[in-house]
């Protein structure tokens, strides 16, 4: 990381221009070098209307912030994906672009491994290495934009790391992806995941951001929940269902549970019929995730019967359900696994 140096790219465009008059320049510069950071300048040279002096000015007090691409698999099966970018300080992250008929999404990651420990989940396996600087989220998406030509329009947070476990950095990003004259993704494109940290569930739904939750719920009972994430010893179910109820009040945003699906731990009737009550009435979707293998897990996807199955339960019982297709399942499927496979 460039030491004593700050990171334009962590700037709002009215930030930026503040930090150029404070070190004794026009402001109207900081609109002119913060389009260039989003016309994709890699270097103060690149910047061919900005004087001379000032371009050397900058080098000395700050730097653009880059991230590389290292590696990209792209999908025989679909339109997926999916990158390996290398940090300044040699660390690596994993994001994917799925590129459907009417969108292309990407899946970020935040954070340089995860310490949440869900058992099914490959980023975790190695714990949490560092959190992501704002740009560096960002920048993932501008290098996605840059490498393919085509402009992301939706965004979820479910690469590796918890969002909420990077809070600040993650409500600065959430600036600065939203900016007017930069990448201007609109909030209600953008879908944050939690394994379920509940204080900062109520953190989030106070910034009245029109965003989409998901929660990573996986098992309706407690017991089998702490089994599956170590995360649900510090929060009961109930907590997390209120906590998405306030965030329901506060934003008027449908809340989408995440279900892994998996063989003999979480798939069975019981489980549905518990769903179902807890989530009545609720503004709510289930996405229900057949996992993905994991080689160092135990756990594995149950049969196509069982999980339409279980889908039908619920939307039988007014609980909008969905099965997720795996998309580029052909490129190292699970979160996390092309990470470490690559290092």
């Amino acid at each position: 990381m460039e030491q004593n140096k700050v990171a334009l790219k962590n700037m709002t465009e009215d930030e930026l221009k503040d930090f150029i008059v404070s070190i004794g320049e026009k402001s109207f510069r900081g609109t002119q070098i913060f389009s260039w950071i989003y016309k994709g300048a890699k270097t103060f040279d690149d910047m061919r209307n900005i004087p001379k002096n000032l371009r050397e000015k900058l080098d000395e007090v700050s730097y653009i912030g880059n991230i590389e691409q290292e590696l990209k698999l792209e999908s025989k099966v679909d339109k997926t994906k999916k990158y390996l970018f290398l940090l300044n300080d040699g660390n690596i992250i994993e994001t994917v672009m799925m590129d459907y008929e009417d969108r292309v999404t990407v899946c970020i990651s935040n954070q340089v491994g995860c310490r949440m420990g869900c058992n099914f989940c490959a980023s975790t396996l190695e714990g949490l290495i560092r959190n992501l600087e704002p740009w560096e989220i960002l920048d993932q998406i501008m290098k996605i934009q840059e490498d393919t030509g085509k402009r992301v329009s939706n965004l979820v947070l479910m690469g590796s790391g918890e969002p909420l476990d990077n809070f600040e950095n993650t409500k600065k990003f959430l600036k600065l992806v939203n900016e007017k004259n930069g990448l201007n993704i609109g909030y209600r494109h953008i879908t944050l995941s939690t394994c379920g940290l509940v204080p900062k569930m109520y953190e989030l739904a106070d910034l009245g951001l029109p965003i989409n939750l998901a929660l990573s719920l996986h098992s309706p009972f407690d017991e089998k929940r702490r089994e599956i994430m170590p995360v649900a010893n510090a929060y009961k179910v109930n907590d997390l269902i209120d906590a998405c109820k306030y965030y329901i009040k506060k934003t008027n945003r449908r809340v989408t549970f995440e279900y892994s699906l998996i063989k003999g731990v979480n798939d069975s009737e019981k489980e549905a019929k518990e769903i179902v009550r807890l989530l009545k009435g609720m503004l709510c979707h289930v996405n229900l995730i057949p996992i993905n293998k994991v080689e160092e897990r135990e756990y594995e996807r149950p049969d196509k019967s069982y999980i339409y199955k279980f889908r039908d339960y619920l939307e039988k019982n007014n609980i909008p359900a969905t099965v997720r297709i795996s998309m580029g399942s052909d490129i190292g499927g699970a979160c996390g696994q092309l990470r470490r496979k690559h290092k």
